[in-house]
């Protein structure tokens, strides 16, 4: 008798996402370990329930059966798990670990909306990308939000939001600055430490342009220093500029107070990442978080 919905959940998640690669990443587990699955139902109902095709997967009649059952089984499923939450929501905090941009950036726009979607308490600490998945990795958060993903054993990580890096100044700057002109600025920089500082120097290498040749005025250890050295840096002739996050600087940019532009030739875009634990890939509070942030990956 079929007891395991497991391998129910992982064909659903192959009918959603039409590719076996596809659900594979969505449910972190290796792609061999889905057709496994797949192939365990298909002898258990002794028939062919998934025809894999050039531009995705098609569902044999036996198939499109067990695709209905199992979407009746999925709604208990759910209906149950909500009851679950609900007696959880009176006992719990559900702790977020994000990295500096995104804690102090993105974040607070998510957080009273995201306290009503899940109905509970949230908690919000900020750090390194680095030692946020510390906490992640010793339970001491819920899950990681980071820029800055390490792909160990256990951690299941979704791609979430694209973030671009911008050359910017408290004065005017031209649209697109050419890479020899970089030289003419006085400069803000993280720390070395910083994911942002790595992302730059490598662009930085791959473009041939040598950083060391650059006007450091200061070196500063958040995204908040960045800015406030940059608003704060006197309107001369020659400018004091620092690259950073977009997010970041979205309502300085709107109120005029600074100013952004791009650098000819080069394209500095990151991923922001959701991560969790493997473990708790099957929690429901965890998927009813990371559904929220997915919905919302649009801002």
């Amino acid at each position: 008798m079929l007891k395991d919905f497991a391998k129910l959940a992982t064909f659903l998640t192959v009918v959603k996402e039409r590719s076996f690669s596809k659900a594979s990443k969505k449910l972190g587990i290796s792609q061999p370990a889905v057709t496994q699955q797949i192939k365990w139902l298909e002898d258990y109902l002794d028939n062919r329930i998934v025809e894999r095709k050039k531009n995705g997967i098609t569902l044999t009649k036996t198939g499109e059966e067990l695709y209905r059952i199992a979407l009746r089984l999925d709604k208990c499923v759910s209906s149950v798990e909500k009851e679950i939450i609900h007696i959880m929501n009176k006992e719990l905090t559900f702790i977020i670990g994000a990295s500096f941009t995104i804690g102090n950036y993105v974040l607070p726009s998510f957080l009273n909306e995201i306290k009503e979607a899940i109905n509970n308490d949230v908690l919000i600490q900020v750090g390194l990308s680095e030692d946020v998945l510390e906490k992640l990795l010793d339970k001491k958060i819920d899950i990681a939000m980071v820029e800055s993903p390490i792909f160990v054993d256990g951690v299941i990580y979704r791609e979430w939001l694209e973030d671009e890096f911008v050359l910017f100044s408290n004065q005017p700057l031209p649209k697109t600055v050419r890479p020899e002109q970089l030289k003419e600025f006085h400069w803000i920089c993280r720390e070395e430490e910083s994911h942002t500082r790595r992302v730059i120097a490598e662009a930085f290498e791959e473009a041939d342009i040598e950083c060391k040749a650059f006007d450091i005025a200061t070196t500063v250890s958040s995204p908040t220093a960045v800015v406030q050295t940059v608003l704060r840096a006197p309107k001369v002739e020659r400018q004091t500029v620092s690259i950073i996050s977009r997010f970041t600087i979205e309502a300085e940019l709107e109120s005029g107070q600074l100013y952004a532009a791009k650098i000819k030739g080069l394209e500095f875009k990151r991923a922001f990442y959701l991560a969790y634990l493997k473990e708790r890939k099957h929690d429901a509070f965890i998927d009813k978080v990371i559904d929220y942030f997915m919905r919302k990956r649009k801002i």
